[in-house]
């Protein structure tokens, strides 16, 4: 890396000086973003298909979002979560009209509204099923870093982590329906589960699974959520992942792309489940003006674009690519739905391979030890795809990674 100017250096001191340290970032601040791109205060520009973690649905600093926050700004930011305002009802209509779901609760982030769940759960427990508080979670899952969602989160890293964790959660392998079955008791209120494992390493769950879930679930009046944080609203070519089984669930999460980048996440129900009271669940920031307006423009931009199609076309764009590249690089299997892929190659090469890929002006998540995973912006074109292959190439040449070099 070329040495840093004294702007970014002082930057980077500053960051190291009053930040707390809670992630390894490289040596870069970044500056401004337009659609597919960012850059840094150096005025290097990086093809970004990491997309702020599956957040930047429109792209970097899109026009709608900008008119949107300036227009709302302008009228009004906060109101207090103890009244109505006009753009928390106009938002949650178009969500309930899009969703198939009845009630909508805002939050801020996708932990936030898993832990909405979660206290759903519990309360359908306490007032349907003698107490029952019990959630079953799958193994290398990811719902958040709040206590409770923590401890639903099936990542063995989390593990040692903050105990007492919250009791309560029990956790069995993805597909793996007579686990789940074994682990259900009277003290069971809830099974949550992602239909994609974005950070478990981008692995889906199968359809037969799913359906013998939703038929326990009716079975036993036990509350089937899924967690959309991460696939909803496009991001895996269908609007939301659950259209893919024809599964519903009673409780979906969605957070990242509702906001494009704007803090906002929600939770939706079915008018059955509509059991909290006053006082149970809430927010400060809930159903603020300005964060209603941001999610009301970008989710009418996904809509209006058809930005899920353009996510199942781009991807299946991406995943023929990979696959060709798989012919002369150790590049296999290579996964995912819409534009939530991944792919592995060798033990221990990918942090390698991710921040090589970053030197060059490609910005890709390497989740473990052996895996990339991408989710760019689901306003992603061919030529930006075929881009992003051209520097994979020349870093899979650069490193190495062959197939008969790694396999011979």
């Amino acid at each position: 890396m070329q040495s840093l100017n004294k702007t970014t250096d002082s930057l980077l001191a500053s960051a190291k000086q009053s930040l707390l340290y809670t992630a390894n970032r490289p040596d870069v601040v970044m500056t401004r973003g337009e659609g597919m791109y960012l850059w840094d205060t150096e005025g290097k520009s990086y093809l970004d298909y990491i997309g702020g973690w599956a957040v930047t649905s429109l792209g970097h600093s899109p026009a709608v979002l900008q008119e949107a926050l300036a227009y709302q700004s302008s009228q009004l930011v906060h109101a207090s979560p103890g009244f109505f305002n006009r753009p928390m009802i106009e938002f949650a209509d178009l969500l309930t009209e899009i969703s198939g779901f009845d009630k909508v609760f805002f939050a801020s982030s996708g932990a936030e509204a898993n832990e909405s769940a979660i206290k759903l759960a519990r309360k359908h427990g306490s007032l349907h099923l003698n107490g029952a508080y019990e959630i079953i979670t799958m193994t290398n899952s990811f719902h958040g870093r709040t206590l409770a969602t923590m401890s639903a989160t099936g990542k063995p890293a989390f593990e040692p982590l903050f105990e007492p964790k919250v009791p309560g959660f029990k956790h069995v392998p993805i597909n793996d329906f007579d686990a789940c079955f074994a682990a259900i008791s009277d003290r069971t209120c809830a099974i949550m589960l992602e239909l994609v494992q974005g950070e478990g390493g981008v692995h889906s769950v199968e359809a037969p699974y799913l359906q013998a879930l939703r038929k326990a679930c009716d079975v036993y009046n036990i509350m089937l959520i899924f967690d959309e944080v991460q696939t909803g609203l496009g991001r895996t070519g269908k609007l939301f992942a659950y259209e893919h089984y024809g599964v519903k669930p009673d409780v979906m999460t969605l957070a990242k792309g509702i906001g494009s980048g704007f803090p906002l996440s929600a939770m939706l129900t079915t008018e059955q489940y509509d059991l909290f009271e006053p006082g149970d669940q809430g927010g400060t920031y809930s159903a603020a003006p300005i964060s209603m307006a941001a999610g009301h423009a970008v989710v009418s931009e996904i809509l209006q674009q058809g930005l899920a199609e353009n996510a199942a076309k781009q991807g299946a764009l991406i995943q023929e690519k990979l696959t060709a590249l798989s012919e002369d690089y150790a590049v296999s299997q290579i996964r995912g739905k819409g534009l939530l892929l991944a792919f592995d190659i060798p033990e221990g090469t990918a942090p390698v391979l991710a921040a090589e890929c970053m030197k060059e002006g490609l910005l890709v998540n390497a989740p473990n030890a052996r895996t990339i995973r991408l989710m760019p912006p689901l306003i992603v074109t061919a030529e930006e795809v075929e881009k992003m292959i051209q520097i994979m190439t020349g870093v899979l040449e650069a490193c190495g990674l062959h197939n008969e070099a790694v396999y011979s």
